[in-house]
């Protein structure tokens, strides 16, 4: 039992809420992090149904509203006396060719998939630094490469791994652990939400690394947060894709050229 005091940000849902059941049973305290208090409620609920004894509270903000979220993070410190683990999950996902991607798409999606990040990290990381802490940021094997319709995704994510390094190298000797984990896409709502509208360009480049089973994406998770792990892309079949990327970049680009061009002539 590890008693943690763990936040996570988009618990109400997908790998955020996986993680969470997990942890509750590793004998963490929870707070989870997430817009909807509805689902917020459900996930909690869910939670403490199927682990004894779990300790879940929950706070309903915008995790790129930068003044709430500091807000939040005090009232959280206060409550459970400070912060040992904050997994950073909340994300969004748009499809669309960058013509078709609006200026308000891009940055919604940066004040999510970035600066939601840096301003959980901010804010925790004062109750980080007395706990000796760790911060998880969940980034995605998009932030190695390029992928036809995620020019906003992919920039997002570049820079969020970008970010996770350079605080790495910051934060190491005041005794804060940072740790990156870059999955492939995998079951989710979000991805499953998307596939309803993906075009067939995207859909042919994101499927050259399979759809990953979430409890394999928990299980690599889990694993690298146990280990202290600095980098951990989780998957085998995306560990392999990560391997050419990093060595074969060239080849790994032409195959997408292929794969791209081929999709676009079944799709006109």
């Amino acid at each position: 039992m590890t008693n943690r005091r763990t936040v996570i940000t988009g618990g109400s849902s997908g790998l955020g809420l996986a993680l969470a059941h997990t942890l509750a049973a590793d004998g963490d305290e929870l707070v989870l992090i997430a817009r909807n208090p509805a689902k917020l409620e459900a996930a909690a609920v869910e939670i403490r149904a199927a682990v004894k004894g779990a300790r879940v509270s929950h706070y309903s903000v915008d995790v790129s509203d930068a003044q709430a979220l500091q807000e939040t993070f005090e009232d959280i410190i206060e409550q459970i006396g400070g912060i040992d683990l904050l997994i950073n999950s909340a994300g969004v996902l748009r499809e669309a060719r960058f013509e078709d991607t609006t200026e308000a798409t891009f940055r919604e999606t940066f004040d999510i998939n970035l600066f939601g990040v840096i301003n959980c990290c901010r804010a925790a990381l004062p109750s980080l630094k007395e706990n000796s802490g760790t911060i998880v940021n969940i980034a995605s094997m998009a932030s190695h490469a390029g992928v036809y319709g995620y020019t906003a995704y992919c920039a997002s994510k570049h820079a969020l791994k970008g970010f996770t390094e350079s605080l790495y190298f910051e934060l190491k000797p005041q005794g804060v652990r940072v740790q990156l984990i870059c999955p492939p896409e995998f079951d989710s709502p979000m991805v499953d939400a998307l596939d309803e509208g993906r075009s067939p360009e995207n859909m042919a480049q994101t499927q050259m690394v399979p759809k990953e089973p979430m409890d394999v994406i928990v299980r690599d998770t889990m694993k690298a947060i146990r280990s202290g792990q600095y980098h951990t892309i989780a998957g085998f079949n995306a560990r392999l894709a990560g391997f050419a990327v990093q060595h074969f970049p060239g080849l790994t680009r032409k195959l997408g050229e292929k794969i791209v061009k081929k999709a676009s002539r079944g799709a006109s």
